[in-house]
């Protein structure tokens, strides 16, 4: 299963990035093996003891090496998943940020989205392909040796682990792989890749309660009562699914919303004056232009402040004349400017980097003044 983030400062990237101890690196980002896989590593080893027991018994207390180092198998099988994952993501153009692994298995996260429904279908799909290739070559060794011993055991269970990781992974819905493979189906379909994750989305929520009901009424179907232990785990299964469905669906409303924003929604429209005009003079050029903000431009045209309008209303009308406009105005760093043609992500990214450098920025459009954006409106447009 894959995870994406959006992009952010190298700072926010540490402060974000998943707990745990980073045991190696590939396709540039770090191997992470997340606390919470020792319990994972626990409990699964305590629930393979079992099976090795019964196939040899001669090896008393061994038989919980041998079941730990299925689950060293199992994970690296989990590795080898993510790390399709990545290396195909990066072949693309889609930098991975980390590669971990958890309680359930494994994540790979990324700082962007992917940059087209194809590159999104084939990245998620190459994860469980690589693990339906490693149980035929489970298989085959199993086949090979076929000596009924532990070590036939170990490459049978890997068999059988890789095939259902891949074949459970390639169910369409949210969180899993099949879903980001509808996801792409429906954006590549409609061009609209956040109605392609809410029908992604949804299906996970479906398949979530599937298992919850497989673990539930196929026992009865059968005239028998549901093993305790089948639910539960179902409902744990469940619940994880449902919750990243879940997530998915809130990310694409807010990707919704995100793709709905323009420069209308969120900026001021405005002019540009020279510095040495009047405040009076840069009144009538907003008034005839149907502006509502001013910006002040330095001798070489850089926006380098704006009109604060409270205090532009507080100078008599009679000395606006000779007030100059910089008298009522409010610098404006280098550079807290944005491209007056973008619109959706790449226009909430643009302002985003430039409010590093003020709370008000100017946008232009090949040099000309066009509007003027506040952080606080483009804030209240994404809450919206």
């Amino acid at each position: 299963m894959t995870a994406t983030r959006p992009p952010s400062t190298p700072e926010r990237d540490r402060a974000r990035r998943s707990q745990g101890w980073v045991i190696g690196h590939a396709a540039g980002a770090p191997i992470v093996l997340a606390p919470s896989w020792l319990l994972a590593a626990v409990v699964l080893t305590l629930l393979f003891a079992p099976t090795v027991r019964a196939r040899a018994e001669h090896l008393g207390a061994l038989v919980y090496v041998v079941a730990l180092a299925f689950v060293v198998l199992l994970f690296a099988s989990v590795l080898v998943h993510e790390l399709a994952h990545g290396l195909v993501a990066r072949a693309r153009g889609q930098q991975p940020q980390e590669f971990v692994l958890t309680l359930w298995g494994g994540h790979t996260s990324f700082g962007a989205g992917a940059p087209s429904a194809g590159t999104n279908a084939l990245v998620a799909v190459v994860g469980p392909l690589a693990n339906l290739v490693l149980c035929g070559v489970f298989l085959v060794l199993a086949r090979a040796l076929d000596d009924g011993g532990v070590v036939g055991l170990l490459l049978y269970s890997g068999a059988v682990a890789n095939g259902f990781v891949g074949l459970f992974n390639l169910v369409p819905g949210l969180p899993l792989d099949g879903g980001r493979v509808l996801e792409a189906a429906v954006w590549g379909a409609t061009g609209v890749r956040h109605r392609g994750t809410i029908v992604a989305a949804w299906a996970g929520r479906v398949v979530a309660v599937g298992v919850v009901a497989w673990a539930l009424l196929l026992p009865l179907s059968r005239g028998l009562q549901p093993s305790l232990f089948n639910v539960v785990w179902a409902a744990v299964i469940g619940a994880f699914l449902w919750s990243g469905a879940s997530q998915a669906l809130r990310g694409a409303r807010t990707q919704r919303t995100v793709d709905a924003i323009t420069l209308a929604t969120i900026g001021r429209r405005a002019v540009g004056v020279a510095h040495t005009d009047s405040l009076a003079h840069a009144g009538a050029v907003a008034s005839a232009a149907g502006a509502a903000e001013v910006v002040v431009l330095a001798p070489d045209g850089r926006p380098a402040a704006y009109v604060d309008r409270q205090a532009a209303a507080s100078v008599p009308p009679e000395a606006a004349g000779t007030t100059p406009v910089t008298a009522t105005s409010i610098p404006l760093p280098v550079g807290a400017v944005v491209d007056g043609r973008l619109a959706g992500g790449p226009l909430v990214a643009a302002v985003g980097q430039a409010s590093r450098l003020s709370p008000v920025v100017v946008a232009t459009v090949d040099g000309r003044v066009v509007a003027l954006v506040r952080t606080s409106d483009v804030v209240a447009a994404l809450r919206s």
